[in-house]
């Protein structure tokens, strides 16, 4: 009796793992998982300074970049079960500095649209959020 409920419950976890790679392999292969991530320099005189920008999750490391005045950084974000599904950036200005999560699935899913544009504007006064480029929400202060 004992060793039909640990081959059962072995049985129904190695059924869950398996169905939830499947889902995860069918998103990756429709393409259906991806964000896709822009950080803007939306600075209005910095030519002098640029933005430096660093961004890196527990899975990889994008590197850094410095951004001169409107230019960006970018790249997709597909979250999935393996993986924290956050993407950190540090940004530098001048001697000013602020860390923030450029991606959190848990938060943007839904709010990077349907799309998944989720695109930051970094200025002087803070960092706004859009999922259109169009309407720009302030999310923070630096």
């Amino acid at each position: 009796m004992k060793h039909s409920v640990i081959y059962l419950t072995m049985c129904l976890a190695s059924s869950i793992i398996m169905v939830m790679a499947t889902v995860q392999r069918a998103r990756f292969l429709l393409g259906t998982n991806d964000y896709y991530v822009r950080v803007i320099n939306g600075f209005t005189d910095n030519s002098s300074v640029p933005l430096v920008i660093w961004c890196s999750s527990e899975e990889m490391d994008l590197g850094g970049r410095a951004l001169q005045e409107h230019d960006d950084f970018s790249w997709v974000m597909r979250p999935n079960f393996w993986s924290s599904n956050r993407m950190k950036c540090t940004m530098k200005w001048d001697s000013t500095r602020k860390s923030f999560e450029a991606f959190k699935a848990s938060r943007d899913t839904e709010r990077c649209g349907i799309h998944r544009m989720c695109s930051w504007m970094v200025t002087q006064d803070g960092f706004y959020f859009s999922n259109d480029e169009v309407n720009w929400r302030k999310d923070f202060l630096w």
